[in-house]
């Protein structure tokens, strides 16, 4: 049995060697090269970009622009209403569309059972996600601002961001409780527990990292967005008078006032502007990369 084993071992590294020693074909070393000529195209157009704005904006940073907002009478410039903003549209875009996103994906992946309503979820937001942003303003516009009576206002473009932002959150909850072992589920179900039980205490703690990976794309995907907001959320830059009212208003978050400094060619500012988008866009970009290595990490274990 050993020698078998031996020469099975011989005869499998023989095989390993003869593929990896074969002459390469002139066409597979075009291929290999043009694979790293794109790779390297792709990676020198972003640092392109970065460096650019960079270069643009860092020199035109000053501290007064985080803490004062723009006014003719006060001949200040700044841009913390626009902070403000964003901050409220991140917030209030995520509390409505993560419990709609993580519920939906919970009922889909553990209580229904398949056929085809849920293949047409699956299809209906395979579909949300590839829609135009300007189309999502024009609806929020007609049906959130016009039907519903909220006009302008935070609450408005909330709303329309939510619908945008609710594939990514529902696709990233049903990836991350699927890769949840089986073995969970029948183990917290074999000594007794209800199914939400076994959900609430056992699955969602497993899917967290994953669950939390789509969150903070869709919160990349809210400081990102300007096209649905102009027609939803309005252009109105000013500090908020009350917590809670300001939701009802107009407010312009940074990429909006970006679109319009650039429109009045305060190109110093728009540049400002840019390097605080790109800040905050690539934080989150790397904070949810880190997650997603760390559960990759947790799985393998």
């Amino acid at each position: 049995m050993a020698n078998n084993s031996g020469d099975k071992e011989l005869v499998r590294s023989a095989n390993m060697r003869s593929i990896y020693d074969k002459k390469r074909r002139v066409s597979d070393t075009i291929l290999n090269g043009l694979i790293h000529l794109s790779t390297g195209f792709a990676l020198t157009i972003v640092l392109v970009i970065l460096g650019y704005i960079a270069f643009r904006g860092v020199p035109e940073l000053d501290f007064g622009y985080f803490i004062n907002q723009t006014s003719i009478l006060k001949n200040t410039v700044g841009i913390l209403p626009n902070i403000i903003n964003t901050l409220y549209m991140i917030v209030l875009t995520l509390l409505i569309a993560v419990p709609i996103g993580v519920g939906g994906a919970i009922y889909l992946n553990e209580y229904a059972d398949g056929g085809r309503f849920v293949d047409l979820v699956s299809f209906t937001t395979e579909v949300l996600s590839g829609i135009p942003s300007i189309v999502y303003g024009l609806f929020g516009y007609l049906f959130f601002g016009i039907f519903m009576g909220l006009s302008y206002s935070i609450l408005t473009g909330a709303l329309t961001l939510a619908i945008m932002v609710l594939p990514l959150i529902s696709r990233n909850t049903q990836v991350a409780l699927d890769n949840v072992p089986n073995s969970y589920r029948e183990a917290a179900l074999g000594i007794g527990s209800t199914k939400w039980y076994m959900i609430r205490t056992v699955l969602l703690p497993s899917a967290i990292p994953g669950i939390l990976t789509g969150i903070i794309l869709a919160m990349g995907r809210v400081v990102a967005e300007s096209a649905a907001l102009i027609f939803t959320a309005g252009a109105v830059a000013k500090l908020p008078s009350s917590f809670f009212g300001h939701i009802t208003t107009s407010g312009a978050t940074l990429t909006i006032q970006l679109y319009f400094e650039m429109a009045k060619g305060n190109f110093d500012i728009a540049f400002v502007i840019a390097v605080v988008l790109m800040v905050i866009v690539l934080t989150l970009n790397f904070l949810a990369r880190w997650i997603s290595m760390r559960f990759d990490v947790n799985r393998i274990k």
